[in-house]
């Protein structure tokens, strides 16, 4: 335990770290909503978008313009990571924020097929590919902005990045659950499915008070800022970056794997709409309360001791669990597993942002972080839905073995960052 975590805090110390979770909080709540509830969207939008194209093509088509997003993300975390470092936290949270906010509202009025033809796909991509430069920026902006606030407790404040994204996530399925349930098939596809994006329009005043309230992290105001960030990550601090990738890969799959379960459960396994909602609203919360408690948990033991835990059990239960969701479908069955699978993502993830803020020096540290986040993100977790949507017409087993894999690369990477970098 270093002696930081014995500073006796002065109140205005603890008034600023209160303030930087709520601001950057709240953004990354709006910020992760507006990217879950896509998922969540994705037979309407396949309707709405593709209609042109046969089952199962034109879900495979939409859930790959979700993962379209990611092969922007380290291009966002290249650029918006070297601003942070250069320009401050705030600057870069605040411009993180300001993208997604146009990229939302793109989705939230884009015309269907039926309306403008090929242009309404085309519209889709270019919102998911503002969207995916700004989330290229955001993780490694917002857990820099909490932890550097944070004199101490720096697990428990950045677990709040983890608890925010189980908000999303709650908020992304409420929406699901409600549309699916109360409103009619037709008047969902005319216009009822736009309403959750036109909500996460709300991310763009969040940013204008960050932008106006809200000063710069006082370890970025006391440190010397490196002229060129990205050439010094790469040169000296390339492996740990993709040491801090692999860490990452069990956090992005777990959410993913959450995402892609209410279109599996409706088109796979031949249960109502609601029902995968239902389970993902439970997981959501599960993260948005567990998480801080995680958080304070890795404070005093360690983050790598709980990550490893939670990837050995998911690892050991996913191919038993998703057995008997298939062998014998039902909706408690499904809820039964995503509530795992979100208290595991919980157990992983809580602990993930203040282990990544703590392998990067300050200079590069948005940097670093938003580029492993975003390479682990994009090449495990960012196309899974796509993938998963395409080898459950061959096996229905498939998210398991997915999930069993990046879980024994996570524990890998886990291993390294505690026995090579010393992140116990």
């Amino acid at each position: 335990m270093s002696s930081a975590q014995h500073v006796q805090w002065a109140p205005d110390q603890r008034r600023t770290a209160r303030k930087a979770v709520v601001a950057a909080s709240l953004g990354n709540a709006l910020e992760w909503f507006d990217i879950i509830v896509y998922a969540f969207m994705a037979p309407v939008i396949s309707r709405l978008f593709f209609p042109e194209l046969p089952d199962p093509w034109g879900l495979v088509i939409t859930f790959g313009l979700f993962g379209v997003s990611y092969l922007v993300r380290p291009i966002g975390a290249i650029v918006l990571g070297a601003y942070g470092d250069k320009h401050g936290r705030k600057a870069a949270l605040t411009l993180t924020i300001a993208l997604m906010t146009l990229g939302v509202a793109l989705m939230a009025f884009a015309p269907t097929y039926a309306a403008i033809g090929i242009g309404a796909p085309l519209l889709i991509v270019v919102s998911r590919l503002i969207q995916g430069f700004s989330a290229g920026g955001e993780f490694g902006s917002a857990t820099a902005f909490m932890t550097e606030n944070a004199p101490d407790r720096k697990a428990f404040y950045a677990s709040w990045q983890v608890a925010t994204q189980g908000a999303s996530m709650f908020m992304a399925a409420t929406a699901g659950f409600l549309l699916n349930t109360l409103v009619d098939q037709q008047t969902l596809h005319d216009w009822a499915w736009r309403l959750p994006f036109v909500f996460g329009m709300l991310i763009g005043p969040v940013g204008l008070w960050i932008r106006l309230h809200m000063d710069d992290t006082p370890e970025f105001a006391q440190s010397t800022t490196d002229d060129s960030p990205l050439a010094t990550t790469f040169r000296w601090h390339f492996p740990l970056v993709l040491t801090a990738a692999a860490c990452v890969g069990l956090a992005t799959m777990s959410v993913y794997l959450i995402t892609y379960l209410p279109t599996f459960a409706q088109r796979n396994l031949g249960l109502p709409p609601w029902s995968g909602y239902a389970g993902a609203l439970v997981a959501g919360l599960i993260a948005l309360v567990g998480s801080p408690f995680i958080g304070m948990l890795a404070d005093r033991i360690g983050q790598t001791r709980i990550m490893l835990t939670a990837a050995v059990v998911g690892l050991v239960v996913a191919y038993p669990m998703f057995a008997l969701l298939t062998g014998a479908p039902s909706v408690t069955t499904l809820i039964v597993a995503e509530i795992v699978i979100g208290a595991l993502m919980a157990a992983y993830f809580a602990p993930l942002p203040s282990l990544l803020a703590a392998m990067f020096p300050v200079q590069v540290r948005t940097t670093g972080m938003s580029l492993a986040y975003n390479i682990g993100v994009t090449l495990l977790g960012g196309f899974a839905p796509t993938i998963l949507a395409w080898l459950v017409t061959y096996n229905l087993q498939a998210p398991s073995f997915y999930y069993i894999a990046v879980a024994a690369l996570s524990i890998a990477g886990l291993l390294i960052a505690r026995r090579v970098y010393g992140q116990r």
